[in-house]
């Protein structure tokens, strides 16, 4: 009798997956076309405020639909994010971790070559799968590791760009590098896994944990606007080179942010990177088409790797979705390959 259910939530998932992977895909391309057009663009931190701002008020409309009152919406409203501090303190966790991330990222790519900083970033993958393993008590059988590091191989093929001679002599601190590339992997697998058990330990509402993330990430983005490009708002404005298009962009990633949200609660982060790795080969095939990029031995060498870690992951009959409480019997988990 329980088959037909597991269907069904099967098929959500799979079409929470695959609205996810197109929506970074249509994501990527709008951004691609954005860079490539004419028209003057003034590209800053504003648009990830702007973002988070837009994913709020989605959240809220969301949320106000699925109460199907106004007195139990301001009640949820009142209980979960107004009266409950602490609740918005441990949400706050994940928007300083990912701006620390954001920032780490930043500058390994100063201080490394573009190549090394696109292989050695892309360790956020088995990092996430090892937080998962330490932070939810759950367990990856060896397939499943293995198609999680050549994901990892995948997706760095895909992305390869060859190194180009420059007579610009840039100083670089390599050992300086890799180690905030370090910091930025480790802030990327903790705040990503940290966000999941959030949202597994409890019965609060999606949207309601949602909410409380979001306020505190527009906090965090507008220290980051001030800090970063402050002098630049006074002078030509907020909203300086938005167009309905630069709108269309954000829009995109709104969307998506909120679909990798509902992933993340009814799947695991693991296989949101499979999804991300999916949308950044359709998009690349898009571009294809859409911009006449070429096709490179690497990135179809990439593409091939990516389609086999998503099938070999998806071999194993593990449930890696719901955090299992207690101690491990690893000897009854653990699936043999």
């Amino acid at each position: 009798m329980a088959a037909p259910k597991e269907n069904v939530n099967l098929l959500f998932k799979l079409y929470c997956l695959i609205v996810m992977t197109l929506v970074a895909a249509a994501y990527t391309i709008a951004l691609r076309y954005t860079r490539t057009s004419d028209k003057e663009l003034y590209f800053s931190t504003t648009a990830v405020c702007i973002t988070e701002v837009i994913k709020l008020l989605l959240s809220v409309g969301i949320l106000a639909n699925e109460t199907h009152s106004l007195g139990k919406f301001k009640t949820s409203l009142r209980e979960n994010v107004l009266g409950s501090p602490k609740e918005l303190m441990k949400l706050s966790v994940p928007s300083l971790v990912y701006a620390v991330q954001n920032n780490m990222a930043f500058l390994a790519l100063s201080n490394l070559d573009a190549a090394v900083y696109q292989v050695t970033y892309q360790l956020k993958i088995p990092c996430t799968a090892l937080c998962t393993v330490l932070m939810l008590n759950r367990t990856l059988s060896k397939l499943q590791w293995v198609s999680v590091f050549m994901l990892c191989g995948g997706v760095t093929l895909v992305q390869w760009k060859p190194a180009q001679a420059t007579k610009v002599v840039v100083e670089q601190n390599p050992l300086l590098g890799f180690g905030a590339i370090a910091i930025a992997v480790l802030c990327s697998g903790f705040a990503g896994v940290y966000f999941e058990k959030v949202l597994k330990s409890s019965d609060t509402s999606l949207w309601v944990r949602n909410i409380q993330m979001y306020l505190s990430g527009i906090v965090v983005t507008l220290v980051g606007v001030y800090l970063s490009d402050g002098d630049e708002i006074k002078e030509k404005g907020f909203f300086y080179g938005y167009t309905y298009y630069v709108w269309f962009v954000i829009f995109l990633a709104s969307v998506g942010g909120l679909y990798t949200s509902v992933v993340v609660k009814y799947t695991d982060n693991i296989m949101k990177g499979f999804s991300a790795a999916a949308a950044i080969v359709l998009s690349t095939i898009a571009s294809v088409m859409l911009f006449g990029l070429q096709i490179t031995f690497t990135f179809a060498l990439g593409t091939l790797l990516v389609c086999v870690s998503i099938y070999l992951y998806g071999l194993p009959r593990q449930d890696t979705t719901s955090i299992q409480e207690g101690e491990r019997a690893s000897k009854e988990r653990v699936i043999g390959v």
